[in-house]
């Protein structure tokens, strides 16, 4: 079967006139992309943030005459969004064997892999973390959460507690555990968040004594040997003094989300606390540890 779909590009204001203008034309599905560079980073919660500029995608039934459903939608827009107007055929396929094929083991460091459920892990000797690609951030294929992966698996937390901050899937608190952590408390404000990182933690068959999932309300501010926080710059900044107090004196800190252009208001806020190491750097992204004054 051969589904019809018509994408054009628009900005951010024109989006609700496009997409009820496709709804009224029959579309079955509508789905939006970034029609330039513009990097939308992990939104806070009940926010849908798009981009300045979008590409625009109605699918269409099989049996839709596309040429002239073309000329109809070209008809009902303004010159400068039918110029855009394009046509595509949609074949059908097996969904979810492609999705998959999108995804493969991720090695994050020497002995440490992230590991699809539905593959063969590549090195059965080595560490791996059981991860499918999923609604809350962290799949460790971004550079930040690599570059967080390749720090743990320098440093091993080896019978340390460590709290992650900003948790999303729960990829790091689950690799400080699989690395030897002796507990865990994975922190978000996204209950979507919490909710995906304990269905990861009990696909990898950690201990529910070893680790706590929960709303930063509701934590122990017990200071920790070791505090990650793979989040975004301004709420880095401004959870600074928050976090030293969560880290013993000689505990660590691990940042990251941050670009290499915030690297120096990151330090700044952070080094009446810690002595900071240099920064890890990877692609335009960075990583700051520290340790604790």
């Amino acid at each position: 079967m051969v589904w019809w779909q018509f994408s054009l590009n628009c900005q951010a204001s024109e989006l609700e006139q496009i997409e009820n203008l496709m709804q009224d034309f029959g579309a079955l599905s509508l789905s939006l992309s970034d029609a330039g560079d513009e990097p939308i980073y992990e939104p806070l919660p009940g926010t849908t943030p798009v981009w300045q500029e979008s590409v625009v995608t109605a699918t269409f039934d099989a049996g839709t005459d596309p040429e002239i459903l073309y000329q109809q939608i070209s008809a009902a827009l303004p010159h400068h969004l039918a110029s855009s107007l394009r046509q595509h055929s949609l074949q059908e396929q097996d969904w979810e064997q492609a999705y998959k094929r999108h995804f493969h083991p991720i090695q994050c460091a020497p002995g440490l892999w992230i590991v699809p459920s539905w593959s063969q892990p590549p090195d059965p000797e080595a560490t791996q973390i059981q991860l499918d690609p999923g609604l809350a951030f962290g799949t460790g294929s971004h550079p930040t959460t690599a570059l967080c992966l390749a720090w743990l698996a320098a440093n091993h937390p080896a019978g340390i507690r460590v709290i992650d901050y900003g948790c999303g899937s729960g990829i790091l608190a689950i690799a400080a555990l699989k690395l030897g952590a002796a507990g865990v408390i994975a922190v978000d404000i996204d209950a979507q968040a919490l909710s995906a990182c304990a269905a990861n933690v009990r696909a990898n068959a950690i201990e529910t004594d070893q680790i706590q999932v929960l709303l930063p309300e509701a934590m122990d501010s017990s200071p920790v040997e070791l505090l990650i926080a793979n989040i975004l710059a301004g709420p880095l900044i401004e959870l600074a003094p928050r976090f030293a107090g969560l880290v013993k004196s000689g505990g660590q800190i691990l940042l990251s989300g941050v670009l290499k252009s915030q690297l120096d208001d990151i330090q700044l806020a952070y080094q009446p606390f810690f002595r900071l190491e240099p920064a890890q750097n990877r692609e335009d992204w960075a990583c700051i540890s520290g340790k604790r004054i």
